[in-house]
């Protein structure tokens, strides 16, 4: 059993899944580039300076970064430290092929990894309730079940890089439909009904999602307080098309999401909303109207 667990990475969902893994009984050993979002878990942690001295008699490494080349120069940055099979499980969202990548150099140093990018925002971290989407070696899977367990619910979806490319997948669901949820609630506003009962009403038909449920409810409510920023989804929507291109597929709608979230993204102050303000964007596609009467809540500056 691989009881001390190094987490690289405790911002919105790394923080959480810190402590749900500590109350699961792992021993939890956290760095941070930003010291201080480290130390708020330091009540069920032990918080370390430095990435390569959390690593050190680490059984298990998870990283929860940012981009690929930040796990890139975080993780190589620190490799030194690791002792001999340690397992080394990427739960950022990356490119698959930086994530064979990381695999394939990781086993010439007698290391393991997963990839395991994960799905259900702030609230599932907390909740221990994401969705987990698995890529690499079956035994690895099976020797940390009871480590994702402590998280969520997961999945191994395939070979070294496959839970990146799931997390695509999910991403692009996830885009298209804040697009579509945005865009009939304003529908339905501008048509003369109550968009509140409208999404209500949907919920029990084929068009029902934890999109409409969750995010619906959030543009309802103007709440751009990110679970997930729009600068992310943008991110991961390059990502999925740049993969898309590698296997020789168009994707329209795809490509058409993509193009509104650059543009959202493109402010620097929507880029920090949550990536449903797609409604916002929408919202300047169409001058003077505006989904319901409330104020907007907006992260901190």
């Amino acid at each position: 059993m691989m009881k001390t667990i190094a987490l690289l990475g405790t911002g919105i969902m790394g923080a959480p899944m810190t402590r749900n893994l500590a109350a699961a009984g792992f021993t939890m050993r956290v760095w941070n580039r930003t010291t201080s979002k480290a130390e708020a878990l330091s009540d069920v942690a032990t918080v370390l300076p430095t990435a390569a001295e959390a690593i050190r008699g680490a059984d298990t490494v998870i990283t929860m970064l940012e981009n690929g080349a930040v796990v890139t120069e975080v993780l190589f940055g620190a490799l030194n430290a690791a002792k001999t099979g340690t397992l080394f499980i990427d739960m950022s969202s990356i490119e698959p092929s930086i994530a064979r990548d990381h695999a394939s150099m990781l086993e010439t140093k007698g290391m393991r990894h997963l990839d395991a990018p994960v799905s259900g925002g702030e609230k599932g971290a907390t909740d221990a309730a994401l969705a987990i989407m698995v890529g690499g070696n079956p035994a690895d899977f099976n020797d940390v079940h009871a480590l994702f367990a402590a998280m969520g619910r997961a999945t191994h979806v395939g070979i070294h890089g496959a839970g990146q490319v799931a997390k695509l997948a999910n991403q692009v669901i996830v885009g298209i439909t804040i697009g579509a949820v945005s865009e009939a609630l304003m529908l339905a506003q501008e048509g003369g009904c109550d968009p509140a009962a409208v999404r209500e009403a949907l919920m029990g038909g084929f068009a029902t999602s934890r999109i409409l449920d969750l995010h619906g409810q959030r543009m309802l409510d103007r709440n751009w307080v990110p679970g997930a920023p729009a600068a992310i989804q943008l991110k991961d929507m390059d990502n999925a098309l740049a993969a898309a291109a590698e296997y020789g597929l168009k994707l329209p709608l795809t490509e058409l999401a993509r193009e509104a979230f650059a543009d959202l993204a493109a402010d620097p102050a929507l880029a920090r909303n949550d990536h449903s303000a797609y409604l916002r964007w929408l919202e300047i596609q169409n001058p003077a109207k505006r989904l319901g009467k409330g104020g907007d809540h907006l992260p901190d500056a």
